[in-house]
C-alpha cells in the first residue's frame, strides 16, 4: 500500500480558554496529540456533520434503535428498506460525496458508520472486499441494512454481495 501524505497548512486561531481544556484533555484521554485529535474533528465536520441536518439525519440513542426494531415483523423491516431504505440511502450518500460510484460509496458508508458508533472493518485482499459492522442493535437492524445495501449494491452499482449476519453483526463481500 502506498502512502501519500496530504498537504498541510498552517493556522492560528482563537479559541476560548474552557473549550482548549476540554480538547487537550480529551486529546491526552486518546492519547493522541491536540493537533492530530483536532484535525480529527475538523474532518469529521466536513464529511459528515456539516451535512447531518441537511440531509434529514438526527442523533437517535441506540437503546431507542433496539427497541423500535426490535418491535418490528421481519417482513415489516424488509418492506421498510426496499420502500424507503434505498432510495434514501442513495440520496443522501449522492448529496454528501457529489456522486454515487463505488468509491464514493463506500467512503460515505464508512463515515456513516463511525458518525454512528458502529464499529467499521474494511478489508481487501484479491480485489474481494470484505466489510464486518459491529453494532449490537439486534437481528432486525442487520436485516434492514442488509436489504439496503444488497439493493444499492445490485440495482445502483451493478455488484452482487454476499451477506452473513446476527443480532450483533453484519458481513459482507463483494469483488471489486
Amino acid at each position: 500500500m502506498v502512502v501519500t501524505s496530504k498537504k498541510t497548512s498552517t493556522m492560528t486561531f482563537r479559541i476560548d480558554e474552557d473549550v482548549l481544556n476540554k480538547l487537550r484533555a480529551e486529546s491526552e484521554h486518546k492519547e493522541t496529540s491536540l493537533n492530530t485529535f483536532v484535525n480529527q474533528i475538523f474532518k469529521r465536520y466536513v464529511e459528515w456533520d456539516m451535512f447531518e441536518s441537511k440531509v434529514g439525519m438526527i442523533p437517535i440513542a441506540k437503546p431507542i434503535v433496539i427497541e423500535l426494531f426490535g418491535k418490528m415483523k421481519k417482513d415489516e423491516v424488509t418492506d421498510m428498506a426496499i420502500r424507503i431504505g434505498k432510495n434514501v440511502v442513495r440520496d443522501i450518500a449522492l448529496f454528501m460525496k457529489g456522486d454515487i460510484d463505488l468509491e464514493s460509496f463506500l467512503s460515505w458508508f464508512e463515515v456513516r458508520m463511525k458518525a454512528s458508533s458502529i464499529e467499521i472493518n474494511h478489508n481487501v485482499k484479491n480485489d474481494t472486499h470484505t466489510i464486518i459492522l459491529k453494532h449490537d442493535l439486534g437481528e432486525n437492524w442487520s436485516l434492514y441494512h442488509k436489504t439496503v445495501l444488497e439493493l444499492i449494491f445490485r440495482e445502483v452499482l451493478d455488484k452482487n454481495i454476499n451477506f452473513e449476519y446476527n443480532a450483533r453483526m453484519i458481513s459482507f463481500k463483494f469483488i471489486e
